[in-house]
C-alpha cells in the first residue's frame, strides 16, 4: 500500500506500519516489521483480551469484585473504577467517572493471577500470544504498559480482532461496544472529551475530537494508542485493522502526523 510509505516522513528514529483486512489477509507493510517496539498503552488491549480468556474459561467474572471498593472487573477493563491514573487511590465511586488509570490494570493482572495461580505475564502469553502465534510479544512488567511487540505480531492480534479464533464473537462485540456509556473523562494526549467513551480495554472512537484516529474513520473505530509512539486501530466499517509502532515518545509529533495517515490508509482501501 503506498499510502503506509507516509511513515518515511515521520521523525522518528525507526517505524514500521501494516494493515490487515477483515478476513485476516495483510493489505500492506512498510518498515522492519520484525522490530521489536514497546508498545506503553497499546499493551492494554492484549492484557483486556487475556482477561475475556480468563472470563470465558470461567476462571473470573466480568461483574465480581476487584479493585476499590464497589468495583467489578468490568470497571477496571472500562476505566470507571474510580482508581487514579498512576496511583492505587480511588478518586471517584466506581461507575461514575472515567478516569485513564494504568493503576486499574495493575489490579486487574494482580487479579487474573490470584484467580488463575499464573503471573499474568505467562498467562498473556499462553491465553493470547502462543495461540496466535505472537511468538516475538512479551510483557515485561505492567499489563497497562510494559509490553514489547512487532507489528508481525500485531498483524496478527488484529486480524483476531476483526474474525474471533480465541474468544465467542459475542465477547468481542461487547469488548469493543460502549461500557458505562456517557461518563466524562480526558483522553491522554487529548483533553476532556464528553462522552469519553470505552469499551472493554479498547478506546471507541465515536465522535470524539480532537482524536488520534483519521477524520474519515467511522465512529465505530476502536483501539488503543501508546505513549512510545504506537497505535493499532481497527474500523469495522473500512472492514480492515492498522498497526504503526515507532520509537519515539508520543507528542505533537503524532498529534499532527498520524490523522492524516489513517485518512490516507483508508481512502486506499476505499478505492480498492
Amino acid at each position: 500500500m503506498e499510502s503506509l510509505r507516509i511513515i518515511e516522513n515521520w521523525p522518528v528514529p525507526n517505524a514500521a506500519a501494516a494493515v490487515v483486512r477483515a478476513d485476516g489477509t495483510v493489505a500492506g507493510t512498510h518498515g522492519p516489521v520484525d522490530h521489536r517496539f514497546p508498545l506503553a498503552s497499546v499493551t492494554k488491549p492484549l492484557a483486556a483480551y487475556a482477561a475475556l480468556v480468563a472470563y470465558e474459561e470461567g476462571a473470573i467474572e466480568l461483574d465480581e469484585p476487584a479493585g476499590p471498593e464497589g468495583s467489578t472487573v468490568r470497571h477496571l477493563l472500562a476505566h470507571t473504577s474510580g482508581l487514579a491514573f498512576d496511583e492505587h487511590r480511588q478518586m471517584a465511586p466506581a461507575g461514575q467517572r472515567r478516569l485513564y488509570s494504568n493503576a486499574g490494570f495493575e489490579v486487574l493482572g494482580d487479579h487474573i493471577t490470584k484467580a488463575t495461580g499464573i503471573p499474568f505475564a505467562e498467562y498473556l502469553y499462553q491465553a493470547v500470544c502462543e495461540p496466535l502465534g505472537m511468538t516475538a510479544t512479551t510483557l515485561e512488567g505492567s499489563p497497562a504498559k510494559d509490553g514489547v511487540s512487532t507489528v508481525a505480531d500485531l498483524v496478527r492480534f488484529a486480524a483476531e480482532l476483526q474474525a474471533p479464533r480465541l474468544l465467542d464473537v459475542r465477547t468481542v462485540a461487547a469488548a469493543t461496544s460502549v461500557v458505562h456509556p456517557g461518563l466524562k473523562g480526558v483522553l491522554p494526549g487529548y483533553g476532556h472529551q464528553s462522552p469519553n467513551d470505552w469499551g472493554l480495554g479498547f478506546e471507541i472512537r465515536d465522535g470524539k475530537s480532537p482524536h488520534w484516529t483519521g477524520a474519515g474513520s467511522s465512529p465505530r473505530t476502536f483501539g488503543h494508542f501508546g505513549q512510545s509512539g504506537t497505535f493499532l486501530w481497527v474500523d469495522p466499517d473500512a472492514r480492515a485493522a492498522c498497526v504503526a509502532l515507532t520509537d519515539r515518545a508520543f507528542g505533537p509529533w503524532a498529534v499532527e502526523a498520524w490523522p492524516p495517515f489513517t485518512d490516507a490508509v483508508l481512502a486506499e482501501l476505499a478505492a480498492r
